[in-house]
Protein backbone atom coordinates (compact mmCIF):
# COMPACT_ATOMS: atom_id res chain seq x y z
CA UNK A 1 0.00 0.00 0.00
CA UNK A 2 1.19 3.48 -0.80
CA UNK A 3 1.40 6.24 1.80
CA UNK A 4 -0.71 9.28 0.94
CA UNK A 5 -0.28 12.73 2.47
CA UNK A 6 -3.40 12.07 4.54
CA UNK A 7 -1.81 8.91 5.98
CA UNK A 8 1.41 10.81 6.70
CA UNK A 9 -0.51 13.56 8.54
CA UNK A 10 -2.38 11.00 10.67
CA UNK A 11 0.85 9.16 11.49
CA UNK A 12 2.65 12.42 12.32
CA UNK A 13 -0.19 13.50 14.63
CA UNK A 14 -0.21 10.01 16.21
CA UNK A 15 -3.87 9.47 15.28
CA UNK A 16 -4.84 5.82 15.29
CA UNK A 17 -6.13 4.84 11.87
CA UNK A 18 -6.38 1.89 9.52
CA UNK A 19 -5.63 2.05 5.81
CA UNK A 20 -7.85 0.42 3.19
CA UNK A 21 -7.42 -0.05 -0.53
CA UNK A 22 -9.96 -1.04 -3.16
CA UNK A 23 -9.46 -2.05 -6.81
CA UNK A 24 -9.33 1.09 -8.93
CA UNK A 25 -8.33 2.73 -12.15
CA UNK A 26 -7.81 6.44 -12.66
CA UNK A 27 -11.51 7.23 -12.78
CA UNK A 28 -13.50 7.79 -9.59
CA UNK A 29 -16.15 5.29 -8.55
CA UNK A 30 -19.21 6.21 -6.55
CA UNK A 31 -19.04 5.81 -2.78
CA UNK A 32 -21.51 2.94 -2.58
CA UNK A 33 -19.38 0.94 -5.03
CA UNK A 34 -16.28 1.89 -3.07
CA UNK A 35 -17.87 0.57 0.16
CA UNK A 36 -18.88 -2.67 -1.57
CA UNK A 37 -15.37 -3.16 -3.01
CA UNK A 38 -13.97 -2.87 0.53
CA UNK A 39 -16.71 -5.07 2.01
CA UNK A 40 -17.88 -2.30 4.34
CA UNK A 41 -21.25 -1.12 5.58
CA UNK A 42 -22.23 1.98 3.56
CA UNK A 43 -23.30 3.74 6.78
CA UNK A 44 -19.64 3.77 7.86
CA UNK A 45 -18.16 5.13 4.61
CA UNK A 46 -18.35 8.91 4.03
CA UNK A 47 -17.78 11.17 1.04
CA UNK A 48 -16.25 14.64 1.09
CA UNK A 49 -18.12 17.39 -0.75
CA UNK A 50 -16.92 20.95 -1.35
CA UNK A 51 -19.35 23.85 -1.65
CA UNK A 52 -19.32 27.60 -1.99
CA UNK A 53 -21.62 29.79 0.05
CA UNK A 54 -23.63 32.82 -1.01
CA UNK A 55 -20.99 34.91 0.79
CA UNK A 56 -18.33 33.37 -1.55
CA UNK A 57 -16.65 31.32 1.23
CA UNK A 58 -15.90 27.62 0.78
CA UNK A 59 -17.22 24.86 3.02
CA UNK A 60 -16.58 21.13 3.24
CA UNK A 61 -19.30 18.63 4.12
CA UNK A 62 -18.69 14.96 4.92
CA UNK A 63 -21.75 12.71 4.55
CA UNK A 64 -22.48 8.98 4.26
CA UNK A 65 -21.84 7.77 0.70
CA UNK A 66 -25.35 6.39 0.22
CA UNK A 67 -26.99 9.67 1.21
CA UNK A 68 -27.44 13.08 -0.38
CA UNK A 69 -26.29 16.38 1.07
CA UNK A 70 -29.26 18.65 1.81
CA UNK A 71 -28.00 22.04 0.65
CA UNK A 72 -30.45 23.94 2.85
CA UNK A 73 -29.37 22.06 5.98
CA UNK A 74 -25.72 22.52 4.96
CA UNK A 75 -26.18 26.29 4.57
CA UNK A 76 -27.86 26.51 7.99
CA UNK A 77 -25.00 24.52 9.56
CA UNK A 78 -22.43 27.11 8.43
CA UNK A 79 -24.58 30.22 8.82
CA UNK A 80 -24.92 30.93 5.10
CA UNK A 81 -28.01 31.98 3.15
CA UNK A 82 -27.27 29.19 0.64
CA UNK A 83 -24.47 26.88 -0.53
CA UNK A 84 -23.91 25.16 -3.85
CA UNK A 85 -21.57 22.41 -5.01
CA UNK A 86 -18.43 23.75 -6.70
CA UNK A 87 -17.84 22.74 -10.34
CA UNK A 88 -15.73 19.57 -10.73
CA UNK A 89 -13.03 21.58 -12.54
CA UNK A 90 -12.47 23.64 -9.35
CA UNK A 91 -11.93 20.69 -6.99
CA UNK A 92 -8.24 20.06 -7.66
CA UNK A 93 -7.07 23.71 -7.81
CA UNK A 94 -8.98 24.51 -4.62
CA UNK A 95 -8.28 21.41 -2.52
CA UNK A 96 -5.26 19.73 -4.09
CA UNK A 97 -7.34 16.56 -4.55
CA UNK A 98 -8.99 15.05 -7.61
CA UNK A 99 -12.67 14.16 -7.81
CA UNK A 100 -13.13 10.77 -6.15
CA UNK A 101 -10.06 11.25 -3.97
CA UNK A 102 -11.03 14.32 -1.95
CA UNK A 103 -10.33 14.00 1.77
CA UNK A 104 -11.33 16.34 4.61
CA UNK A 105 -7.73 15.94 5.85
CA UNK A 106 -4.81 17.80 4.27
CA UNK A 107 -6.51 20.12 1.79
CA UNK A 108 -4.43 23.03 0.49
CA UNK A 109 -6.38 25.22 2.93
CA UNK A 110 -8.45 24.07 5.90
CA UNK A 111 -12.00 25.18 5.11
CA UNK A 112 -14.80 25.11 7.68
CA UNK A 113 -15.87 21.46 7.76
CA UNK A 114 -19.08 19.84 8.96
CA UNK A 115 -19.58 16.07 9.27
CA UNK A 116 -23.04 14.52 9.27
CA UNK A 117 -24.07 13.83 12.85
CA UNK A 118 -24.62 10.13 12.06
CA UNK A 119 -20.85 9.70 12.52
CA UNK A 120 -21.29 10.13 16.28
CA UNK A 121 -23.07 6.76 16.52
CA UNK A 122 -20.05 4.99 14.98
CA UNK A 123 -16.88 3.64 16.61
CA UNK A 124 -15.00 4.35 13.38
CA UNK A 125 -15.76 5.99 10.05
CA UNK A 126 -14.07 5.77 6.66
CA UNK A 127 -13.07 8.74 4.47
CA UNK A 128 -10.84 9.16 1.45
CA UNK A 129 -7.11 8.96 2.04
CA UNK A 130 -6.60 11.62 -0.64
CA UNK A 131 -6.11 9.35 -3.63
CA UNK A 132 -8.54 7.27 -5.67
CA UNK A 133 -8.49 3.70 -4.40
CA UNK A 134 -7.33 4.50 -0.87
CA UNK A 135 -9.37 5.12 2.27
CA UNK A 136 -8.63 5.65 5.95
CA UNK A 137 -10.67 4.48 8.93
CA UNK A 138 -10.53 6.37 12.20
CA UNK A 139 -12.63 7.43 15.17
CA UNK A 140 -15.06 10.26 14.31
CA UNK A 141 -13.91 12.24 17.36
CA UNK A 142 -10.28 12.03 16.19
CA UNK A 143 -11.22 13.32 12.73
CA UNK A 144 -13.34 16.13 14.17
CA UNK A 145 -10.49 17.22 16.46
CA UNK A 146 -7.89 17.10 13.67
CA UNK A 147 -9.89 19.19 11.20
CA UNK A 148 -11.51 21.36 13.89
CA UNK A 149 -14.85 20.25 12.49
CA UNK A 150 -18.37 20.21 13.81
CA UNK A 151 -21.37 17.95 13.30
CA UNK A 152 -24.89 18.66 12.11
CA UNK A 153 -27.82 16.97 10.44
CA UNK A 154 -26.80 17.34 6.77
CA UNK A 155 -28.64 14.75 4.73
CA UNK A 156 -31.98 14.62 2.94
Amino acid sequence: MIKTNVMRILTQKKIIHQQHEYPHGDAPVDGVTCAALMGMDVRKVFKTLVTQGAGRGYYVFVVPVAQTLDLKKAARAVGEKSVQMIPVAQIEPLTGYVRGGCSPVGMKKQFPTVIDQSCLALDTMVVSAGKIGYQIELAPQALLALIRGQTADLVV
